[in-house]
């Protein structure tokens, strides 16, 4: 069995300033890997949080420069590296329905990198959020973001990691389907809003440890980002066990890290005392 070995979930208030958001993460990355953890995720959102209407001018794939810089850090840090979304860019423009031309759109995508810089996995994210509640949360993400359709779980030392962004969180038939395929630690990191996050955040982390059995890394946003005034991220970074038990959180509302211990063996003691899966009927 492999031995528990640290994990780290970072905060971050990303704006559209791409070399400020890159010196705060690539710092907090650097801080968590000091403190030894050797597997990082950062929040969705991590490069660039700016007015929706941009995404297509700073969309880069995923082989671009962006990525390269992602690839050289956890190369020098001899670290996985999560990170958390980026804006990958989408299919050339054409003509949609009704013949009309439609703006370029992009992906929300994780990359995780291996310690040799390896990009071993992305993840576009599957379900978009469109959502209407006012008078401080209004949003449509489908508006400039193509949405996923493969679920991703890639191997690490510490479990095997399926994959999630944010608002997937929801959506419960993706993470039994991530477990299908062998999750044993989820990712979701996030830039849950202030008003969704205190009042559904922390339940639905714990709701997708405890009836999947599996570890759970969110790492998150935190604050007010210079996106015209759609976003206040909740922050609460975390960690929590296969129990459903927090085990590490950044309290502060301010960027941040926090790291745990992730012990696979924890994991096949809860499903071996109570083998939730073998007991499905549907």
């Amino acid at each position: 069995m492999t031995p528990p070995l640290p994990a780290a979930v970072v905060q971050l208030t990303s704006t559209a300033d791409a070399e400020a958001n890159w010196r705060q993460a690539r710092g907090l990355v650097e801080a968590a890997a000091a403190a030894g953890a050797r597997l990082v995720a950062t929040p969705e959102n991590t490069p660039w949080l700016g007015p929706i209407e941009r995404k297509a001018e700073i969309a880069e794939p995923v082989d671009g420069p962006l990525a390269a810089r992602w690839a050289t850090l956890a190369e020098r840090l001899g670290i996985h590296l999560l990170l958390g979304s980026m804006v990958e860019r989408g299919p050339a423009a054409g003509l949609g329905e009704h013949g009309r031309v439609e703006l370029r759109r992009s992906f929300n995508t994780s990359l995780l990198f291996g310690p040799d810089g390896r990009r071993l996995a992305a993840y576009r994210k599957i379900h978009r959020f469109d959502v209407d509640l006012p008078p401080d949360v209004v949003f449509r993400e489908s508006d400039a973001v193509l949405p996923g359709t493969d679920p991703v779980t890639v191997a690490t030392p510490l479990g095997r990691l399926g994959l999630s962004i944010c608002y997937d969180l929801r959506f419960g038939e993706l993470y039994r389907s991530l477990v299908d395929r062998g999750a044993e630690i989820l990712a979701v990191p996030s830039a849950f809003t202030a008003r969704t996050g205190r009042a559904h955040w922390r339940v639905l982390l714990r709701a997708r440890a405890i009836e999947n059995q599996c570890w759970v890394l969110a790492p998150a946003q935190v604050g007010r980002h210079d996106d015209g005034g759609i976003r206040h991220s909740y922050g609460h970074s975390m960690i929590v066990d296969p129990w459903g038990e927090i085990v590490a959180e950044v309290d502060e509302d301010a960027p941040g890290f926090a790291i745990a211990k992730i012990d696979p063996a924890r994991v096949a003691e809860v499903r071996r005392a109570m083998p939730v899966r073998e007991h499905r009927r549907l």
